[in-house]
Parts: C-alpha cells; sequence; structure tokens
C-alpha cells in the first residue's frame, strides 16, 4: 500500500511507456500568449498587481539599488514555482516541486552564485556575518560555526521546505481518498467534503510556499550586498 501511494511522487512512472511527468513543469508556458501577449484581460490585470506588489516588497527588502535588477529573477521564480504548484492540483499532471530534483536545482545554483559573489565582492562584509554585533569574545569562535552551518544548508533549506510541503498535502489527500471505496454514502460524502476543504487548504500552500522560497531567496541576497 504504501509503494503505491508513494508511486504518485516517482517522476519514472510513465503511461503506454512514455514519460511525460516532468511535461508538467512547462505546461505554464500555455498561459502566457493569452495573458501577456494579447490586449489586457482581468487576469493579466490581476498578475500585474500580484507582481508590482512583490516588486515592491523584494526592493524593500535588497536596500541597494544595484540589485533592484535581481528582482526580475526573484519575481521569475515566484512565477514558475506558483505555476507548477497549482499544476499539481489538477488530476493526472505530476507535480513537478514535490521532487527534491526541481527544488534542489532551483535553491543550489542560486545560493552557490550568492555565495560565491558575496565572497569574492564583498569578503570583509560576509565575515562580518558570520558574528553577530554584541556577541562575547568567548562566544566568537561558536558563533562562526553556527553561522558558517546555517549559511551552508540554507540550499537544503530552500529544497526541503518546498518539496515537503507539496508532499504532505497531496500523500494526505491520496491515502484518504483510497478509503473511499469502503465508506458508506454519508462516509463519502463527508470524505468529499474534507477532500474539498484540503483541495482549498492545498491551492493556499501553492501561493505560500513559492512566496516563502521567492522572499527567503531575497533575503539571502540581500546578506550578501
Amino acid at each position: 500500500m504504501m509503494n503505491s501511494t508513494f508511486s504518485i511522487f516517482d517522476p519514472m512512472s510513465s503511461v503506454m511507456n512514455w514519460n511525460l511527468n516532468w511535461v508538467s513543469t512547462m505546461l505554464g508556458l500555455l498561459f502566457i500568449p493569452q495573458t501577456f501577449w494579447l490586449a489586457p484581460s482581468r487576469l493579466m490585470i490581476l498578475w500585474m498587481k500580484i507582481f508590482n506588489t512583490m516588486h515592491f516588497e523584494m526592493n524593500t527588502l535588497l536596500e541597494n539599488k544595484k540589485s533592484k535588477g535581481m528582482t526580475l529573477l526573484f519575481l521569475t521564480f515566484f512565477l514558475y514555482i506558483l505555476f507548477n504548484n497549482f499544476l499539481g492540483l489538477f488530476p493526472f499532471i505530476f507535480t513537478s516541486t514535490s521532487h527534491l530534483g526541481i527544488s534542489m536545482m532551483m535553491a543550489l545554483p542560486l545560493w552557490l552564485g550568492l555565495m560565491l559573489y558575496g565572497w569574492i565582492k564583498n569578503t570583509n562584509h560576509m565575515f562580518s556575518h558570520l558574528i553577530p554585533q554584541s556577541t562575547p569574545f568567548l562566544l566568537m569562535p561558536f558563533m562562526v560555526l553556527i553561522e558558517t552551518t546555517s549559511n551552508i544548508i540554507r540550499s537544503v533549506t530552500l529544497s526541503v521546505r518546498l518539496t515537503a510541503n507539496m508532499i504532505a498535502g497531496h500523500l494526505l489527500m491520496s491515502l484518504l481518498s483510497s478509503n473511499g471505496s469502503m465508506l458508506s454514502l454519508k462516509g463519502v460524502s463527508f470524505l468529499i467534503f474534507i477532500q474539498f476543504f484540503l483541495l482549498t487548504l492545498e491551492s493556499a500552500v501553492a501561493i505560500i510556499q513559492s512566496y516563502v522560497f521567492t522572499i527567503l531567496s531575497t533575503l539571502y541576497s540581500s546578506e550578501v550586498n
């Protein structure tokens, strides 16, 4: 039972010997022509309001005029993760962000690029982050060790947070739905209500996790400038 349950997160599952799971990562492109290349619609106006809000918040976090162009990169991450999170809520579509390979592919190059840039261009500034202000002299070696470990695992925490949150909701919905055939009519009705509630919750999680990934990436970027 556990093997069949976790098989929904297996990127190697196929349909008629066609490995089509990763195609879901490109389905978001289907929404671009009608949203961005035609006359402005209500959907485009909504997206522009979201982008302007995110752009303003990221500029506030960066607090550096030279880094304002980086908001385009983080907005791209936000849009990409948001599309893939929502596409995973549809039946028979593989949720790519629930796989550690995709989330790590986004988090690791971003973290590595920020670290290389910070230590090469702003070495003294990066050293200063290892020891917080007003730290007693005896605690300085321990604070350096703790801050270094915290910096090293940032890429892991970014990717695992996104993957774990996307897996948890899908796994719970899968486990509940597998028991539907053994329930009575009233039980099935209650199960449908619970599944609808979980689907609404997963929609909120899809937005929150894309927002959290983007904001944390912006905060990490602000520390290297």
